[in-house]
């Protein structure tokens, strides 16, 4: 029975157990039930969003595909609009100058034409007291039409589709103005500004050099003003780019300098030359000048030394080395033919002058120039000085004629610059005076200053040339020889008078001078505006016509004196009349008798 009963008992825990057993796995049936039933709805959502997400995307993608192709629907129809416009777009301008819808060969012309007018108008230039009238062609500036046309036209024409159709409609919205570029002649623009700068009252004086037969004589600048060189130019940049602008008129910037410092190293290399012969090549025939040999007979330790004093001038002895064969030994072969050849006369009567003359002349016979080579009168005549022989004589200086030393000598470079004109050689440095000169038309002179104003020209010619001047007898000759070119054109040279400056008179109070009396101290005379122009003929028919220059010449004025110094009027004597006498004459007798009263109380 007890055996029976533990069975029985045994039986029931094992029921038990298996029902536990069963429960658990119910539950953990219906955890996993309920986990995929989660799971099952978690991914349903999660695929609609998807759907959703994905239907968003294709609807962006369909606009965006749409969006492109009305653009580039749009951009066929508005380049097939624009492919067949020959003309500049329009809103485009160059250098403000409007040329909308204009062809290439109509805004070539109308920009031209607007330019022009502007390059060669008349500008004033002021610092103080100083004013002076330079035309703006004299600068060396020009800007380039061409490219800056070809540049306006190319807008919406020369890139693909989508570039050229924004290009164009940037323009239409906003428009374009092209700023051309300059194209500046350094040399031309630097020289003209040098020509200002030592016009300029107490203008800096630069370091110069030349050589004296076997000498190279430095002479040390002085401090003064000078105009700033790249302000300058920005302040020209921008008065040529303003078109609009009406009033030329610029103040001229200007320091007080000291001139550059002596640099015997750069003036050693400028003067060094190696000796060579002269020779003639037969086929083709070319002419090769002699060349003299040239170096410091001194070391460089020795010439810096010198310098080093506190002095004006200094003076290197240089090493001269004359070649086996000079050009002159070639003999008339080498220049046959006369290019040019002019003349000017002078008052031989007047000594100091005349020997002037005759020195500057003696100095430059017989220069020869090389294909290539700058001719500087300055550096070829030296510097004008009482122990070179020259003496005083009128001169131009500060707006009146002075005694100077060398006085006279711009004759010889106004000689010599209408034969260099009539050689058609190339003048790359020359000034008129301030006034007009007797002995040559306004426009064909050329001022020289030692120091401040060469007079400069280029052999541009394809043979070397030779000089010949001489001033003798009242009469001073430039000749230039050299060989004819293969083609040889006639100058001529022509001048003309615009417009006139008139004097006016200028009073100076005298008091020793009495009052009424004038006295002319100086006569005076009108200035000038005038023209010159170079004409090249060929077989007798006109090839070009060249401004040469534009010069303006003062007036001087006319100076009286005025005598300010008052006259005694002379003491009126009245006679003594008798009584009958003064019955006669009652009306007189009264005057004199109150006169005499109010003498007497006067005294008394």
């Amino acid at each position: 029975m007890e055996e029976h009963g533990d069975k029985a008992i045994k039986i029931e825990e094992n029921k038990t157990i298996v029902e536990e057993i069963n429960n658990e796995n119910e539950i953990l049936k219906n955890i996993e039930e309920g986990y995929e039933e989660k799971g099952t709805k978690e991914t349903r959502k999660s695929r609609r969003e998807k759907a959703k997400e994905s239907k968003r995307k294709a609807t962006i993608a369909i606009m965006i595909t749409l969006i492109i192709c009305s653009l580039i629907i749009f951009s066929i129809i508005f380049a097939l609009l624009n492919i067949k416009n020959t003309n500049i777009l329009s809103g485009i301008s160059i250098l403000n100058i409007d040329v909308s819808e204009m062809s290439k060969e109509e805004a070539l012309q109308k920009v031209n034409d607007i330019i022009n007018e502007k390059l060669t108008s008349d500008i004033t230039i002021k610092h103080g007291s100083y004013e002076t009238v330079v035309n703006t062609s004299q600068f060396g500036i020009k800007f380039n039409i061409d490219k800056a046309v070809n540049k306006a036209y190319n807008i919406g024409k020369a890139d693909n589709i989508v570039v050229n159709n924004y290009k164009i409609l940037l323009t239409k919205l906003f428009k374009t103005n092209i700023e051309p570029e300059l194209i500046i002649d350094e040399e031309v623009l630097q020289n003209k500004i040098k020509e200002i700068s030592a016009k300029l009252p107490n203008a800096v004086v630069e370091n110069s050099y030349y050589i004296e037969g076997k000498k190279l004589i430095i002479v040390r600048g002085k401090r003064g003003n000078k105009v700033e060189s790249e302000k300058f130019k920005n302040i020209l940049y921008a008065q040529i780019k303003d078109i609009n602008k009406k009033e030329n008129i610029i103040e001229l910037p200007v320091q007080e300098a000291d001139p550059e410092p002596i640099n015997l190293e750069k003036i050693r290399k400028e003067i060094y030359k190696e000796p060579k012969d002269a020779y003639i090549e037969e086929n083709p025939f070319k002419v090769y000048t002699h060349v003299n040999g040239v170096d410091f007979d001194m070391s460089m330790e020795e010439a810096e030394k010198i310098i080093e004093e506190n002095k004006q001038e200094y003076e290197i002895p240089l090493k001269i080395t004359i070649p086996k064969k000079t050009l002159a030994d070639l003999g008339e072969k080498a220049f046959p033919d006369q290019l040019s050849t002019y003349t000017t006369r002078y008052n031989a009567g007047n000594y100091n002058r005349s020997n002037n003359l005759e020195l500057a002349a003696k100095a430059i016979n017989g220069t020869i120039l090389m294909p290539g080579e700058t001719f500087s009168y300055n550096q070829t005549v030296g510097e004008r000085t009482i122990s070179a022989g020259y003496k005083a004589a009128g001169a131009y200086a500060g707006g009146k004629v002075v005694q100077d030393v060398g006085g006279g000598i711009c004759q010889i470079s106004s000689t010599l610059y209408n034969a260099v004109l009539l050689a058609n050689l190339e003048v790359t440095d020359r000034s008129n005076h301030c006034f007009e000169t007797s002995y040559v038309a306004a426009g064909r002179d050329a001022t020289v200053n030692w120091g401040t104003v060469d007079f400069q020209f280029k052999n541009n010619r394809n043979y070397p040339i030779k000089i010949e001047t001489v001033a003798k007898d009242g009469i001073t000759t430039a000749q230039i020889y050299g060989i004819k070119e293969k083609t040889e054109y006639e100058v001529i040279i022509q001048s003309k008078i615009t417009s006139y400056i008139y004097r006016t008179t200028k009073y100076k109070n005298d008091a020793t001078l009495e009052e009424g009396k004038e006295i002319v101290e100086e006569s005076g005379f009108d200035g000038c505006n005038s023209e010159t122009y170079k004409i090249l003929k060929l077989n007798g028919k006109v090839i070009s016509q060249t401004l040469v220059s534009r010069d303006t010449y003062d007036p001087m004025d006319r100076i009286v004196i005025r005598g300010t110094k008052k006259i005694a009027k002379p003491e009126v004597i009245v006679p003594v009349n008798s009584g009958e006498e003064e019955k006669d004459k009652p009306q007189e007798t009264d005057i004199n008798s109150e006169e005499s009263d109010i003498n007497q109380e006067s005294v008394t």
